[in-house]
């Protein structure tokens, strides 16, 4: 596997300016000296090769990455940004290092469960290794764009869309968690491309439109479930403080059918769903 090798290049300004200062001494000696063909030749030779030199003159701008080739040999590097010269024969390649994102398509994939779910991420990342990203892959963007879509799609099928059973985790509830799994898996993946993954997290994640409407009417039933749970729990804990509550001042005494028929009414009228309407008893209770 190539690494990356930095290396410095020449200022390009002093460089700039002996290789002008060249070019104007080989004019003059070309013009006083055109009827010499002993000086001439030599000349002119110097002349052309000074031309070429000017051809490794290059930029480099800040957060970015010279790669220098010799005849397909990797040379090195060049970070330092700047005016900068280098052999004229190198290749040179810009990488970019300045921290990149994009948002992946929306997958549709099959969770844990089987259900069909629509999900896509957003990726933030950068170019740690220059030799990497412009010799290990054939395409370091797209290789980024694809791999980071099989890892979304591949751990998408590892856990369910919503956690049925407690302490199990989800793609919903646990964002944070998950957000950490993807970038770990995307991070393996780019790791021989020369990429660092920064972050990684869910930015679209829905059910599929042909079961939106079931899932939905599921979470609904799911929701007034656990709410009639909690009422529940509440009438029942108010209707053994009003028994214990009569039972300690001594209201009244009442009997276990009593008691039971006590019961059944305040659980009626705490769990229902509409205001009670009460039945005023003119009578004594045991007729």
């Amino acid at each position: 596997m190539l690494r990356e090798r930095q290396v410095q290049a020449v200022p390009g300004g002093p460089t700039f300016l002996a290789l002008f200062a060249s070019l104007l001494l080989l004019i003059l000696l070309l013009v006083v000296f055109h009827r010499t063909p002993a000086v001439v030749v030599p000349v002119v030779i110097l002349l052309i090769t000074d031309c070429i030199c000017f051809g490794g003159l290059f930029t480099v701008a800040p957060n970015e990455g010279k790669v220098l080739q010799l005849f397909g040999r990797y040379v090195g590097t060049v970070r330092d940004p700047g005016w900068k010269w280098a052999n004229p024969l190198y290749t040179k390649r810009k990488i970019s290092l300045r921290i990149r994102n994009f948002e992946s398509n929306k997958l549709k994939v099959n969770e844990h469960d089987g259900s069909p779910i629509e999900i896509a991420a957003v990726v933030v990342w950068r170019v740690v290794d220059t030799a990497e990203a412009a010799f290990e892959v054939d395409d370091y963007q797209n290789y980024v764009h694809v791999q980071s879509e099989s890892a979304l799609r591949n751990l998408a099928t590892q856990y369910p869309y919503d956690a049925h059973e407690e302490g199990k985790m989800s793609l919903r509830a646990n964002t944070a968690e998950i957000a950490e799994q993807i970038k770990s898996e995307i991070q393996a993946r780019l790791a021989k491309a020369g990429v660092e993954v920064i972050e990684a997290r869910i930015s679209h994640l829905a059910y599929a439109p042909e079961i939106a409407g079931a899932m939905l009417r599921r979470q609904q039933a799911s929701a007034i479930i656990a709410a009639r749970q909690r009422i529940v729990e509440g009438a029942v804990g108010m209707v053994d403080m009003a028994l214990e509550m009569l039972k300690q001042k001594h209201v009244v005494e009442l009997d276990e059918e009593r008691k039971a028929a006590m019961v059944s009414n305040l659980l009626v009228v705490l769990c229902g769903e509409h205001d009670a309407r009460p039945v005023v008893n003119a009578g004594t209770i045991y007729h």
